[in-house]
């Protein structure tokens, strides 16, 4: 293991800022093709994966995931729900807490976009056995949550 270990890590965190920046890029190019800003592609990606873990978004736990104040929320939710991204629901159970939903037609324009990389990507995860894949896993969820930290850190960078 020896000298070769650090250039092997270093290599795949090398290996991860390009995967960062290359998605970003895909992330940017969608961004422009619907008239949103990095703070709505995220907001809405945060949208979409609560509703995938089943779980209704409120406002105030938006603000939360992409950082923004209550009111800097308020203006991202108006301004995305005036060009039809976003929908405000009233929960069927407390009529006082609203949701967020995206659209059906913001829904549809992900699917249209992302979907060709998204089959890609599976297509080339075909290549790998669950338990290499159960690495992977175990691997990217330890870094996403090294990049949170550092994302949300106050003040300078160590």
């Amino acid at each position: 293991m020896g000298e070769d270990v650090f250039p092997a890590r270093q290599e795949l965190a090398l290996l991860l800022r390009r995967l960062t920046v290359e998605l970003d890029a895909v992330g940017q190019r969608f961004a422009g093709l619907h008239g949103l800003g990095r703070t709505d592609v995220r907001a809405l990606v945060a949208v979409m994966d609560a509703a995938r873990r089943g779980e209704a978004l409120t406002a105030g736990r938006l603000g939360a995931a992409v950082e923004l104040s209550s009111a800097s929320v308020t203006a991202l939710v108006d301004r995305m729900e005036r060009a039809g991204h976003l929908r405000r629901v009233r929960d069927s159970e407390d009529r006082r807490r609203v949701t967020l939903q995206m659209s059906p037609e913001s829904m549809a324009a992900g699917a249209e976009f992302f979907g060709g990389l998204q089959r890609d990507l599976l297509a080339a995860m075909e290549g790998f056995s669950d338990d290499e894949l159960a690495v992977v896993r175990r691997f990217l969820t330890g870094m996403t949550e090294v990049i949170e930290t550092h994302a949300r850190a106050e003040g300078e960078p160590r």
